[in-house]
């Protein structure tokens, strides 16, 4: 197929949402409009499960919510007035309809449907261990290592079944969790993925961004808090912490990508902190030019910052047709190029014979940063310069995002010169570690005790990583044994 958003498959892309709903009526209508605020964050698949108080009932379907939730005959099929719902973007397990959530399995105390946002860095172990003990696995997800844990606990209530398989996890978790008895949320210690509670009436619903609550008409009430578990049970909740205190790692790429700019993600506006990335991103890497041009959609905050902070006007230079689907075509080599511009194209009376910053959020591979200048060339910009609202990507995420092996990420095989070649590009900046803390209102990175978790950025993994750990093992033991063969 041919893949007409070229600067959209570049990006680091987040694993998942997650919304749920408890004691609203036709709740899983509900659920549907809150994934459709999600939608950003998995484009893959998405699926529903809802509780009449008798049954669970589960929808799942391979693509956008559109066109599998939005018909009235789907939602009837979901009744009940709790539900919960789940947009994918895997990073774990196949491309397959079996690996799509809520996952679903009859336990012993009855229904148990899972919802989870983020990745399991040890699932591969736990995994071993449990069909070594005699479990079944139905998927290849991750998350079903945590139903399996649930269902094989010596402890005699749910609840502590569940908080026992959760110490035995590894990395990062944000779930809603339906049984019988109710509703749980929670996320893990570090709050290293989003989770937040809002209140419409007397429904209590969670969602991965605030901007899922603002669809359904919700009131924001809070964050759910690092290590929290919320229980709600008909018209009663309550909120117990049964894990160590840690001090807590959020992602910082949630306000640099991932949430939508309209969300509120830890008390930050993520708009008003993109907007103060790139004004950081001026004072520390400025250039004269004549304009500013975000690459759309997610470089636009930015790049309002970077233009009122340097006084170069900020213009709209890439044009993006909201017409054009993922794919469209089956494609020769000749027409690739033409389908690319379907998607976007240059604002060529605009650029031609002007110096412009073109301002992204991130470089991965880099091929998108070799389109876009190709792009500026090609419609006679006299320079283009770059500069990009986050530090050099130099490292892989495992805690619930799609990133390429380290070999593929371009500022992990080359520095700042290297990369500015390599992009085409007449200059290159990427914003520095301490302005993206500057920008979130901090003094800059402590070394000591970093705020938030920038794994991606430093190589500081917050987290131990059994899986990763374990297969650098085995391919560090198969070089050896090819050496010495």
């Amino acid at each position: 197929m041919l893949t007409t958003n070229p600067f959209d498959d570049d990006h680091l892309h987040e694993e998942c949402g997650i919304f749920g709903v408890s004691g609203a009526e036709s709740a899983a209508a509900l659920v549907a409009l809150g994934l459709h605020a999600l939608q950003h964050r998995g484009q893959e698949a998405a699926g529903i499960t809802s509780f009449d108080g008798a049954q669970f009932h589960t929808h799942r379907a391979m693509g956008h919510v559109a066109g599998n939730f939005d018909r009235d005959e789907v939602i009837r099929a979901l009744p009940g007035t709790v539900a919960c719902g789940h947009v994918r973007y895997s990073t774990t397990g196949e491309t397959a309809l079996r690996n799509v959530q809520p996952l679903y399995a009859d336990l012993a105390s009855g229904g148990f449907a899972v919802a989870h946002n983020g990745n399991i860095s040890n699932a591969m172990r736990l995994r071993r261990e449990l069909v070594r003990r005699g479990s079944i696995f139905q998927s290849t997800s991750d998350t079903e290592t945590i139903i399996h844990l649930v269902a094989t606990s010596s402890y005699r209530s749910l609840l502590d079944r569940f908080i026992d398989a959760l110490k035995q996890v590894e990395g990062a978790y944000s779930l809603i969790v339906m049984t019988p008895e109710g509703m749980i949320a929670c996320r893990d210690p570090l709050g290293i993925r989003p989770l937040v509670m809002g209140k419409l009436g007397d429904a209590v619903i969670f969602a991965s961004e605030t901007v899922a609550l603002d669809v359904v008409g919700a009131e924001f009430v809070r964050s759910v808090e690092p290590g929290e578990l919320v229980i709600v049970q008909g018209a009663e909740m309550r909120s117990i912490h049964p894990f160590a205190t840690h001090a807590a790692r959020p992602c910082i790429f949630e306000w640099v990508y991932f949430s939508r700019p309209d969300s509120i993600v830890g008390d930050h506006s993520v708009y008003s902190v993109r907007k103060a990335i790139g004004a950081q991103l001026a004072i520390e890497s400025p250039v004269d030019a004549d304009l500013v041009i975000p690459v759309p959609d997610s470089g636009v905050p930015a790049a309002i910052g970077y233009a009122q902070e340097s006084g170069i006007p900020f213009e709209l230079g890439i044009i993006r047709s909201h017409y054009v689907g993922r794919t469209f075509i089956q494609p020769g080599d000749k027409v690739r190029h033409l389908g690319v511009k379907l998607k976007h194209n240059a604002n060529r009376a605009l650029i031609a014979g002007k110096r412009v910053v073109l301002i992204d959020d991130s470089i991965v591979r880099g091929t998108t940063s070799v389109k876009i200048v190709q792009m500026m060339r090609e419609a006679g910009a006299a320079e283009v310069h770059m500069r990009i609202a986050s530090p050099p990507t130099k490292h892989s995420c495992f805690y619930g995002v799609d990133t390429p092996e380290r070999a593929k990420l371009l500022a992990a095989k080359l520095d700042l010169a290297a990369m500015t070649g390599y992009i085409g590009a007449d200059s290159l900046g990427f914003v520095s570690i301490d302005g993206l803390y500057k920008a979130l209102g901090e003094q800059g990175r402590a070394d000591v005790r970093p705020q938030y978790c920038d794994a991606c950025f430093t190589g500081d993994y917050p987290t131990t990583l059994t899986d990763h750990d374990e297969l650098a093992e085995v391919d560090q033991f198969a070089l050896l044994e090819e050496r010495v063969a």
